[in-house]
């Protein structure tokens, strides 16, 4: 089964010639002179386009070693030494083109702080521009109106320090995003809700600030009763608790092999929706969603009560509960170890049937080799094989648009001569460090 390199922009190329400017202009415009064809090192736009070049190279240089050419004449005779001279130029290429992209992902980050600071005080300009056409329809300015608004800049205010001291992480998006790099379902959430309430509570104590007397002020403080708010903090909690259950989950999980985790290069805002491979998830999926409904029906009733909590009815509260322990089943029961099922010699189209030999091709077939997430050749390059006391790195063989070797469900390594003949152990190290179960096979000389 081949593997498709050109998802996710992690695969590989041999590095772009560029001239290197000054430091200190990262993060900012590209000076005139750095447009176009660029391709510094210093600059976002020149770290993208130094990528852009890679990534086309590599692609170039793949398909033309899977078509066959490009192979040195002096080992063209051998089909053992061709294929681990492409698997290793490839390698190379592919780590190069990694570095480019992590270069980038950096960038990226390095500026996200700024949107996300600005989807904040979008935010708030939004409430502004409501609370002024409403107030115009209605009744005129109230304290209400002042009290949410100043609730609003206090949020926004305490947002925008988060997302600077984070500056390099992401800015807002530091705090829901995993040790993985990628954005968590159940930590977003989770925020939401601590966001909505901290919201509510704090457009309580600025009504309390601007209240004119005491019966006003009994008022308000009537609205923070448990009775009233009941629904929204067993909604708070429950998915305060999951995004806490899951992260232990997958720590333990990940330490005990029975999770395969690879690192991505920049959160993106499909994680929310999607696996670690970029296939979309259905626990995922209907958490969010659910959350969101009810997220969306609290803010409703906030608005139309901003004094108060939002009472959360309690069947929109199970409702949320029901889709919490959904997702929650389905991170305890994802993933698995990595496993080999069989191991066979490798047959060409007309060899003879015969026992493993070193310096033999063997097939080893299973599942999970190739973790969620790992599908860039810098990757699957990482895939090692243990014979015996010998390590052998999985050659990469490209096809055209990708890998043929290795695939998440079958491998093919040669035997090295190193491998002392008689009963060894065959075992599988995965891109994550996973290693498989070892399967014994008999090698003769």
């Amino acid at each position: 089964m081949a593997v498709d390199t050109a998802r996710g922009g992690g695969t590989a190329g041999a590095p772009p010639g560029g001239t290197a400017r000054p430091s200190g202009a990262a993060g900012g415009a590209p000076p005139a002179g750095h447009g176009g064809g660029c391709a510094c090192t210093d600059c976002p736009h020149g770290v993208r386009e130094g990528r852009r070049r890679a990534l086309a190279e590599f692609r170039r240089r793949r398909d033309e070693l899977a078509a066959g050419g490009g192979v040195p004449a002096a080992l063209a005779h051998s089909p053992g030494a061709s294929r681990q001279w492409v698997s290793d130029e490839l390698t190379q290429a592919a780590r190069t083109v990694a570095e480019r992209t992590r270069a980038e992902a950096g960038f990226r980050l390095g500026r996200l702080w700024r949107h996300t600071a600005a989807a904040v005080w979008g935010a708030v300009a939004l409430l502004l521009a409501a609370q002024a056409a409403t107030a115009v329809l209605g009744a005129g300015w109230t304290a209400g109106r002042t009290a949410a608004l100043a609730a609003a800049l206090v949020c926004a205010a305490a947002l925008t320090a988060a997302a600077r001291l984070h500056r390099a992480r992401g800015g807002v998006l530091a705090p829901v995003t995993g040790e993985d790099g990628r954005l968590s379902t159940s930590r977003t959430v989770a925020a939401v809700w601590v966001l909505l309430a901290s919201y509510s509570v704090l457009a309580v104590a600025a009504g309390l600030a601007l209240a004119p007397g005491a019966d006003a002020r009994a008022r308000l403080l009537a609205g923070l009763d448990l009775g009233r708010g009941a629904g929204l903090l067993t909604v708070l909690a429950l998915c305060c608790a999951v995004a806490v259950t899951v992260r232990r989950t997958v720590v333990l999980r990940v330490r005990a092999q029975r999770l395969q985790k690879v690192r991505a290069d920049r959160p993106r805002a499909a994680d929310l929706l999607t696996d670690d491979s970029g296939r979309g998830s259905f626990t995922d999926v209907q958490y969010v969603a659910v959350c969101s409904v009810a997220a969306v029906f609290a803010a409703v009733r906030l608005a139309r009560r901003p004094g108060e909590l939002p009472d959360l009815p309690w069947g929109l509260a199970l409702l949320v509960a029901i889709s919490a322990l959904t997702y929650l089943a389905g991170k305890y029961s994802e993933g698995g170890r990595p496993v080999i099922l069989s191991v066979v010699r490798s047959r060409e189209v007309g060899d003879l049937d015969a026992p493993i030999r070193t310096g033999d091709d063997i097939e080893i077939r299973g599942s999970g080799f190739v973790p969620p997430g790992a599908e860039a050749p810098d990757l699957l390059a990482r895939t090692t094989v243990r014979i015996g006391t010998v390590h052998v790195h999985v050659p990469l063989v490209p096809v055209a648009g990708g890998f043929a070797n290795p695939a998440d469900t079958v491998l093919t390594v040669p035997v090295p001569v190193d491998v002392e003949p008689g009963r060894v152990e065959v075992q599988v190290i995965t891109a994550a460090g996973v290693e498989t179960n070892r399967y014994s096979i008999d090698v003769l000389d």
